[in-house]
């Protein structure tokens, strides 16, 4: 397999195709499994193992994604000045943060009326890059205090709990409590991604870019990688274990020992919790720590992915939905019921709609193969016009 030659470091590049391919997996389950619209796959009365670990392995992708964006900051801002870097991250946050507000929730509803306005993880990376523009002027071990404090301490805003439609309430929506407001009949917002550790976990990304820097001794890389993969999964296991802080939601004995394990590892991602990030982010050091000198057929399929990932995440989101219209169409199904509207969901119109779960690995596997020649055309075209901004 011929990958283009290219300055970027391919073990980023692989993880993060790695887990926008399992990403795909969540939004495959989104628009296909059984009752996915309104059920929660986590919810330990009405799930089953299976379905959980399906959910539970997409988990890696959000705190991944944000992660790798403060990373490839730094490594951009190696060549540039410090102003310069502070308005790429800005203008790249503000234009981010529109393509979610007028692409990503046009692909994700099909509704050409904007009923629902939902906001994702490619908000949360726009307004992390926005906050992230000013922080990149403080001393690098004050911006490492900064991410520390917002990673692990956000938790203990986690009982200011907001009921309204006030101003401060909307603002706290954005920053620490996830909401859905429904304006209306016709209106819903649903704020999904609480901004404040967001940007702790792109700030950390940032840091973490010193360890890439191209005189940074590869020996001393590894042993960092090791050091913080292993240390973050033990601080997990310690923190749950202990089961007073790091989560929204402390774990308990269930009806059986499996239960009770989905129980321990049934994290907070709205906003993503400490132990959350905790058990995102270490396996995700030890992955780079193995990828740093491995390269095969494998990871050059994970690395087209990588080096296109906004392509891949708005088209592989377009497939999806369109699959999922065809398909209740094919079935008998009214294909209009798949725009996804305010009114359709408050009135439950899809609570019967979906298929089995092996379903859903068929086509999530038909999704990729099928984008994987057109993420690598562009993968190629983007590599060979790096003077285009777009």
């Amino acid at each position: 397999m011929t990958i283009v030659k290219s300055n970027r470091i391919e073990s980023l590049d692989i993880l993060r195709g790695l887990v926008m391919v399992i990403m795909a997996l969540d939004h495959v389950r989104a628009y296909f499994y059984f009752g996915s619209f309104f059920n929660d796959p986590t919810n330990l009365e009405t799930t089953t193992p299976i379905l959980f670990f399906t959910r539970f392995v997409t988990h890696f992708c959000a705190p991944i994604f944000v992660f790798l964006a403060g990373t490839s900051a730094y490594l951009y801002g190696n060549k540039k000045s410090k102003p310069e870097l502070a308005k790429f991250l800005f203008t790249r946050g503000i234009w981010l943060i529109l393509l979610e507000i007028v692409l990503n929730n046009l692909i994700w509803t099909f509704d050409l009326g904007y009923s629902m306005h939902i906001f994702q993880v490619i908000w949360a990376i726009g307004l992390s890059m926005v906050f992230l523009s000013a922080l990149i002027y403080l001393p690098y071990k004050t911006l490492i205090v900064i991410a520390a404090v917002l990673v692990a301490g956000h938790n203990l805003l986690d009982g200011i709990i907001a009921e309204g439609k006030s101003f401060t309430d909307i603002l706290w929506y954005i920053l620490h409590q996830e909401n859905r407001l429904v304006l209306g009949p016709d209106k819903i917002v649903v704020l999904h991604y609480p901004i404040i550790p967001w940007v702790g976990l792109m700030t950390f990304g940032y840091c973490f870019g010193k360890l890439y820097q191209s005189d940074f001794d590869q020996a001393l890389r590894k042993k960092w990688l090791l050091a913080l993969g292993i240390g973050s999964i033990s601080l997990f296991f310690i923190l749950r274990g202990i089961n007073i802080y790091g989560d929204l939601v402390p774990w308990s004995t269930q009806k059986d020992n499996i239960y009770t394990m989905l129980s321990f590892f049934n994290l907070t991602k709205y906003p993503p919790s400490l132990d959350y990030l905790l058990i995102t982010t270490g396996p995700s050091f030890l992955l780079l720590y193995l990828l740093e000198d491995v390269k095969s057929n494998l990871t050059n399929f994970f690395l087209v992915f990588g080096r296109v990932p906004l392509l891949f995440y708005f088209l592989h989101v377009l497939v999806i939905h369109a699959l999922a219209m065809l398909g209740l169409s094919l079935l008998g199904g009214n294909w209009r019921d798949m725009i996804l509207t305010a009114d359709g969901f408050i009135n439950a119109k899809l609570i019967d709609y979906g298929y089995p779960l092996w379903v859903v690995y068929l086509i999530w596997i038909a999704v990729i193969l099928l984008l994987y020649p057109v993420c690598k055309k562009y993968m190629i075209y983007k590599a060979s016009n790096k003077q285009k901004w777009w």
